[in-house]
């Protein structure tokens, strides 16, 4: 980012300073000591602050000012996703429990582990949102609902593992 008197120069769009025009393509093409003679500064570009949990304005000199939001609705609305998030993650073999409770078919062991897994996890991120105790903090939090199915090892009998 350039900046100019301390506020920000766009790029390809011109700008006027003292009474001379500037085409948009100026900075682009002026030299490093073309820049200098005008005053023009180059300024490494600033992070925005993350929206979810800051409010986010921009200084005239291109800076950010970040205001943190409050932490309990941010806590609430990020248990929330992860209800959200679990709900539907079950929601996929939820017609094999209705099965099963309709005494059709019992529901398989890989479902059970699996639903078992998905619970587990939306439980566990609950409980490190509310352990939070700043916005920092929550904001450092990630979650990943990838879940590796439950493959169990198939028993061998005796006599076939020791060759009989």
């Amino acid at each position: 980012m350039f900046l100019l008197e301390g506020k920000p120069l766009a790029l390809d769009v011109p700008f006027e300073h003292e009474g001379i025009r500037y085409p948009a393509n100026w900075l682009r093409l002026a030299s490093v000591e073309e820049k200098e003679a005008l005053g023009v500064i180059e300024v490494e570009d600033q992070i925005r602050p993350d929206d979810r949990f800051y409010w986010v304005s921009q200084n005239e000199d291109g800076s950010f000012t970040a205001v943190p939001k409050d932490l309990d609705d941010l806590k609430a609305q990020f248990v929330a996703q992860v209800k959200e998030t679990a709900g539907t993650l079950l929601a996929q073999s939820d017609w094999k429990v209705v099965r099963a409770s309709e005494g059709v078919k019992p529901v398989d062991d890989e479902t059970l582990a699996y639903r078992a897994s998905v619970r587990s996890k939306s439980n566990d991120y609950e409980a490190s949102i509310n352990a939070c105790t700043s916005v920092e903090e929550l904001a450092g939090l990630s979650f990943d609902w990838k879940i590796e199915p439950q493959v169990e090892e198939p028993v061998v009998p005796a006599s076939v593992a020791d060759g009989v």
